[in-house]
């Protein structure tokens, strides 16, 4: 399957896992990437040096190309910023702000730069200041979100830039990854499919709750202060509806969440720990390596796509 992602990346298959902070480590990355696709680790608040241990460790079980997702508003992002660079790493993917002081050196190292988005307006910005690619990610996702579907704005996106999108939000199979490509993206990322596979260091308990999630098992907390997460419905989610809706400050609301994923995703603390997944997590029923995932759904497009067009011969 050739798109200029793959050509971009260096990869077999357009399938990328998400940077998911506690979860996209080094043994789910090199998975992916010995998988056809692209594992990403996760530098989210970590301090420089346990994401270059991380990025070590990574390239011990894999010779194939894997990236670092960088969160911008972590203290760390400057520090994390030039490590990249000093490890070789090929690929950085970027959320919660703007990687512009950066592309450059970026850039002269070889390094490809692919924001995540969750608008039109950034896209093209992102475009203009450098980025090969763009993540096109739609509020379906779990984690932190925008407003918009990826339906709706992935074509949007798709018509306005002429970088290379990658859909995110609300695809776990090869019927999402059909019609992401349908409409215009040429690769797909993927989190909560990739959060339960083998090689995932997740908690069993954290894995078996996404496993056993229904269609409309995740919620969306902090919309009140412009700060949304989509997350798997429990004690903790409940605790701050009620205090989002008594009109508790940020402040209030984030000491409320203070080490909840790291509880949920290393002990396992499904009740009140945070939960992140996607909408799409009602569809996903097991667990299974990551070459078995990828090859499952690279299979389901290709019997789909051939399908899809015999409705209309």
């Amino acid at each position: 399957m050739n798109t200029r992602i793959t050509e971009l990346l260096g990869i077999e298959y357009p399938i990328i896992q998400g940077g998911m902070a506690w979860v996209a480590e080094h043994n789910l990355a090199a998975a992916v990437s010995n998988a056809k696709g692209l594992g990403l680790i996760g530098a989210a608040n970590a301090p420089s040096e346990v994401v270059r241990d991380e990025i070590r460790k990574a390239r011990e079980l894999t010779d194939k190309p894997f990236g670092v997702n960088i969160m911008l508003l972590s203290p760390h992002a400057g520090d994390i910023a030039q490590l990249v660079v000093e490890e070789g790493v090929k690929v950085v993917t970027t959320g919660a702000g703007s990687p512009e002081k950066y592309i450059n050196m970026w850039h002269e190292a070889g390094i490809k730069v692919i924001p995540v988005v969750a608008s039109v307006a950034q896209a093209r910005r992102m475009e203009r200041v450098g980025a090969q690619a763009v993540v096109v990610e739609g509020c379906e996702a779990g984690g932190h979100i925008g407003e918009s579907t990826t339906m709706s704005l992935l074509p949007q996106v798709c018509s306005a830039v002429g970088i290379p999108v990658i859909a995110a939000g609300g695809i776990a199979d090869g019927r999402g990854m059909l019609a992401a490509l349908i409409l215009g993206a040429e690769g797909i990322q993927m989190g909560t499919r990739f959060l339960v596979a083998n090689e995932s260091t997740v908690h069993q308990e954290y894995k078996n709750r996404v496993i056993a999630a229904k269609d409309i098992d995740t919620v969306v907390t902090g919309r009140s202060h412009g700060h949304p997460v989509r997350c798997l419905r429990n004690n903790m989610t409940r605790e701050y509806a009620r205090l989002e809706g008594e009109g508790k400050s940020f402040e209030e609301l984030e000491y409320l969440t203070l080490g909840a994923l790291r509880k949920a995703v290393q002990e396992g603390d499904i009740t009140d720990g945070t939960v992140m997944a996607g909408q799409i997590a009602g569809l996903v029923s097991k667990e299974q390596s990551c070459k078995e995932i990828i090859e499952e759904i690279i299979s389901e497009v290709k019997d789909l796509a051939g399908k899809t067009l015999s409705k209309f011969s």
